[in-house]
C-alpha cells in the first residue's frame, strides 16, 4: 500500500501543472487530494455537469473540493446534443466521455496544463469501460490504475485522508437508470433523480431506481441486500411516494441492488 501510494505520488509530480476529471465520487475524489497534497496549486478540477448528474451530487462535489482548498471549475457538457448518446446504446458512456475529454483537451491546450487525469482505478480494467475508449483516444491518465490501486485500497487512503466519500456507494450518473436501447431524456432522468431523493430521504443510502419506459412510467425500485430489511413493513410508504413524484407504476425488485 505504501510503495503503491508513492508510485502515485510519483506519477502525479511527472505531470504538472494537472487537470483532473472530478465527479465527486470515490475515485475522482481521492485523485484530487492526493494530486493538491501533492502538487498544490498546480492541479485544478472540473467538474462536468449536465442532466445526468443528480443536483445534490454536484453541491456535495463542490463543497468536498472546496473543503480541501482545491480551484475547482463546473464545465457544461454538450452529450444531450449527439443523438448517439441520447439513443442509448450500450456504449453509450464512451459519448458522454468523449465529449468531456475533448473539452479537458481543449481547456488544457489553450492553459498549458501538462495533462488530463481522471479517476479509473486498476479494478476497473475488469469491467466493460467503454469510457476508457474515449481516455486512450484523448491520451487522459489514469494515475490510481497505473499506480496498481484498488477499489478497496482508493477507500483506504481516501479514510487516511479523512475525505468523506471514503464509505461512499458508487453512484454513476442518471442515465444508467435508463435501460440500453430505451431513449435518454431529460424528463426521464429528472424523474429518477426526483425518485432517488425521495428514497433516498427514506435513510437508504445503496439503491437504484430504475426507469421503465411506458406507457405506463414505471420505477423498478433496488435496495442494497445490506439495508434490505430496513424496508419491511415501508413499502406502502416506499411505492406511494414514488407514485407521487411521478411515476406511474412501482415495482419494487425483490432481489435488491446487485
Amino acid at each position: 500500500m505504501t510503495e503503491k501510494t508513492r508510485r502515485l505520488e510519483e506519477i502525479l509530480r511527472m505531470h504538472s501543472p494537472l487537470l483532473v476529471a472530478y465527479s465527486g465520487g470515490v475515485d475522482s475524489a481521492c485523485l484530487l487530494a492526493v494530486a493538491h497534497r501533492v502538487l498544490g496549486q498546480g492541479v485544478t478540477g472540473v467538474i462536468a455537469d449536465s442532466a445526468s448528474l443528480p443536483r445534490a451530487a454536484l453541491a456535495a462535489a463542490l463543497e468536498l473540493a472546496h473543503g480541501l482548498g482545491v480551484h475547482i471549475e463546473v464545465l457544461a457538457t454538450e452529450e444531450f446534443s449527439n443523438e448517439e448518446y441520447l439513443a442509448n446504446p450500450p456504449n453509450r458512456c464512451y459519448f458522454c466521455k468523449a465529449e468531456l475529454f475533448g473539452q479537458l483537451d481543449r481547456l488544457a491546450r489553450a492553459r498549458g496544463f501538462a495533462a488530463i487525469a481522471y479517476g479509473e482505478n486498476a479494478d476497473d480494467c475488469a469491467d466493460l469501460r467503454p469510457g476508457s475508449r474515449a481516455a486512450r483516444e484523448f491520451a487522459v491518465l489514469a494515475p490510481l490504475r497505473e499506480a496498481g490501486l484498488s477499489k478497496a485500497e482508493v477507500r483506504e487512503i481516501s479514510r487516511e485522508l479523512g475525505l468523506p466519500t471514503h464509505d461512499a456507494p458508487a453512484q454513476p450518473c442518471l442515465s444508467s437508470r435508463i435501460p440500453h436501447g430505451t431513449r435518454v431524456t431529460k424528463s426521464a432522468l429528472d424523474l429518477v433523480e426526483r425518485g432517488e431523493a425521495f428514497v433516498r430521504s427514506m435513510g437508504f443510502r445503496v439503491l437504484r431506481v430504475r426507469y421503465v419506459a411506458g406507457p405506463p412510467v414505471g420505477a423498478r425500485v433496488q435496495i442494497g441486500s445490506t439495508e434490505k430489511p430496513g424496508l419491511a413493513g415501508r413499502e406502502g410508504e416506499l411505492l406511494a411516494g414514488l407514485r407521487e413524484v411521478g411515476f406511474e407504476a412501482v415495482e419494487i425488485d425483490p432481489a435488491g441492488y446487485q
